[in-house]
C-alpha cells in the first residue's frame, strides 16, 4: 500500500491478539522490521500498511480506543484485519475473548525525520 493510501486508510473488521514470546516472555522472535516481539508493548500486526506506522484502534462493542504502532505483519488468518499484542487486547477489552469488531484508522506513517502525519480536514466548510 502506498504511503498516500495508507493516511486514507480507515477499515472496520475484526480484530485478534497475539502473543509470540516463549517461556514466559523470556524468548521472543522479531517483528517484520527486526525489533524484538514484546508482549507488553502497544503494538500489532496488518498485512499491508506501510510499517512502521501509527495507528488507532477502536473496539465497537465497548467503545474502548488505543494507539499502537504497526511494526509486524500478519494476521493471517481470512477475515482479520489487525492482529494486536495482549496489552492491547487487554487494553481494549477483549483479551479474554479472542476476537472483537474494531476500526482501525492511520494517524501516521513512518519514524522521525520521514514521519508523515493525516491530515484531518478541521474546517468546517
Amino acid at each position: 500500500m502506498s504511503v498516500d493510501d495508507a493516511l486514507r486508510y480507515d477499515e472496520v473488521g475484526e480484530a485478534s491478539w497475539y502473543d509470540e514470546s516463549r517461556y514466559f516472555g523470556l524468548v521472543r522472535g522479531d517483528t517484520s522490521l527486526g525489533e524484538k516481539v514484546k508482549p507488553f508493548a502497544l503494538s500489532a500486526a496488518h498485512k499491508t500498511l506501510p510499517i512502521p506506522c501509527r495507528v488507532k484502534v477502536s473496539n465497537l462493542e465497548n467503545g474502548k480506543s488505543v494507539k499502537l504502532r504497526v511494526n509486524d505483519r500478519g494476521p493471517f488468518i481470512p477475515g482479520r484485519i489487525i492482529d494486536v499484542t495482549p496489552r492491547a487486547a487487554g487494553k481494549l477489552g477483549f483479551k479474554k475473548q479472542g476476537l472483537v469488531q474494531v476500526r482501525v484508522e492511520v494517524l501516521s506513517v513512518g519514524d522521525g525525520k520521514y514521519k508523515r502525519k493525516v491530515r484531518r480536514n478541521w474546517w468546517p466548510f
